[in-house]
């Protein structure tokens, strides 16, 4: 019996990768309080169907520079933060403005990120290995899946913040692949569709 219970620890363990933080350790006054303005919209938003996961969300906060960590992964129960990493924005969204002032758009072919709500959609095979098809559920991303806007991993993207910016995508969330595992592992283990709200 004793070894069955250090078995089912361990195995626990080894799941759980991701940590809890408190968010206003990470995120300054203002970064607070536009988390917590898209965790209100997510609550109300959810809280209307079954078929939304009511206890995890991600969130995407644009207006963080690229080489902070600014993809929440966001407990709606407890209100915390578990997990957090670095995310890629689109070329197409760099405006060259000083004060990293960004654009943004739903147009097919602009490389530009799309602001707005997403549910994570099933996986494929891509070639950037395992992605997450992403639909957009409002006027500014409703061509996300046209655009083929994924949630996905690439190489160049480091683990860790860095002083400096980092690689731009296509227009899609792009992570590097230890974040991403952390990821696929929520996302694969829900029984119902999280949402990822990006804004700016």
């Amino acid at each position: 019996m004793r070894i069955f219970f250090m078995a089912l620890l361990f195995s626990l363990s080894s799941f759980t990768t991701i940590h809890v933080t408190d968010k206003k350790e990470i995120l300054n006054e203002m970064e607070f309080a536009r988390l917590t303005d898209h965790v209100s919209e997510i609550k109300s938003f959810t809280s209307s169907s079954k078929c939304y996961n009511k206890k995890i969300a991600f969130l995407v906060d644009m207006k963080i520079k690229s080489g902070k960590n600014r993809f929440f992964v966001y407990d709606l129960e407890t209100n915390q933060i578990l997990d957090q990493g670095l995310v890629a924005h689109g070329s197409g969204s760099e405006t060259g403005i000083k004060g990293d002032i960004l654009q943004f758009s739903n147009v097919p072919n602009s490389n530009c990120t799309s602001l707005g709500r997403y549910t994570v959609e099933k996986s494929y095979t891509g070639v950037f290995g395992k992605a997450f098809r992403l639909n957009g559920l409002d006027e500014t991303n409703n061509n996300a899946l046209k655009r083929a806007i994924v949630l996905h991993h690439y190489k160049e993207v480091p683990s860790e913040e860095q002083g400096y910016y980092i690689i731009n995508s296509h227009g899609c969330p792009m992570v590097n692949e230890a974040f991403f595992k952390r990821l696929e592992k929520i996302i694969d283990s829900s029984n119902s569709k999280i949402m990822m709200y990006v804004y700016y």
